[in-house]
């Protein structure tokens, strides 16, 4: 496949200063623009409707509409928790990758800028699906172990085109999200600080992972971009616990089989990852092996 131009390095430099300005002009404390006093509105759905995992099933249909809302609430907080755990793994591989950078380069004081970003929106994912009424959702054990694992060998371009792994899905859910007036308004506001701080992590993953493929050799290259894709299935098979459903009164063995035959859902994933694939296939991380794992996932 084509490999695109690198940039050089103080090209990368430049994107890094700039994505400090904006971060200086344009951040939010969530403790502050969130309104995390009003009790919950049970009239409201916690995500756009469409966007959960049985909209168009038998099983959605035959569901009240107090249950289909409930169950949209209980999904957004298990999307959120899945998010705070993989932001986890990031922030790990981010700090590695940085430990040994000169202190003045821009890059290095992005990347702090980066995981400051980050820790405030995981405790903003926690309050509000705290909020949501819901529990604390996390991944099954052998896939938390894969995250150790992940963290273990996981280097330079794993970390940042990890970050557009996990990112590039939730910003089109969300973008649909924090313009939907079906949606409760503190979710919204969630929403809508993630996406607008998070197109800047994006912007920084995007050249950091052509700067680190500028040198990598193909083995690195083809091992890097399986690290990424399992990472990549295990995230989205990740984002709706089956205990959502239990949580929202429906029988959960019915709800997942009918979730995993939805190709609505399955359709809205793609549609969200297609720019992602494009750039993947792009830098050279779109391997045979790789490929596998997305078509699993439902990514392509």
């Amino acid at each position: 496949m084509a490999r695109s131009t690198v940039r050089p390095d103080h090209e990368n430099d430049d994107v890094a200063a700039r994505l400090l300005l904006s971060a200086a002009k344009l951040s939010y404390d969530p403790a502050t623009e969130v309104d995390w006093d009003t009790p919950l509105d049970k009239d409201f759905h916690g995500q756009s409707p469409e966007w959960n995992s049985l909209y168009g099933t038998a099983y959605w249909n035959e569901m009240s509409e107090e249950q289909r809302k409930e169950l949209t609430r209980q999904e957004s907080a298990s999307v959120a928790s899945t998010g705070i755990w993989f932001e986890m793994i990031l922030q790990q591989l981010m700090l590695r990758d940085i430990y040994r950078m000169d202190h003045t380069d821009p890059r290095f004081q992005w990347a702090l800028t980066e995981i400051a970003d980050e820790c405030r929106h995981s405790i903003m994912f926690a309050r509000g699906s705290q909020k949501l009424g819901a529990p604390s959702y996390k991944p099954r054990r052998p896939v938390l172990e894969l995250g150790r694992f992940m963290k273990t060998v996981g280097f330079g371009e794993a970390a940042y085109a990890g970050i557009l792994v996990a990112e590039e899905v939730l910003d089109v859910m969300q973008r649909d999200w924090m313009r939907d007036e079906r949606v409760v308004p503190f979710v919204r506001t969630i929403n809508n600080i993630h996406v607008v701080e998070e197109s800047r992590h994006m912007k920084f993953a995007r050249d950091e992972t052509r700067r680190h493929l500028a040198r990598a050799s193909r083995p690195r290259r083809h091992f890097q971009a399986l690290v990424v894709a399992i990472a990549a299935y295990y995230i989205i098979t990740s984002l709706v616990s089956p205990e959502v459903y239990v949580r929202a009164g429906l029988d959960p063995e019915r709800a997942r089989r009918e979730a995993a035959a939805n190709e609505h859902y399955k359709a809205l994933l793609r549609a969200s990852c297609a720019g992602l694939m494009e750039f993947l296939a792009d830098v050279g991380m779109l391997t045979r092996p790789a490929l596998f794992f997305y078509q699993r996932a439902h990514l392509v």
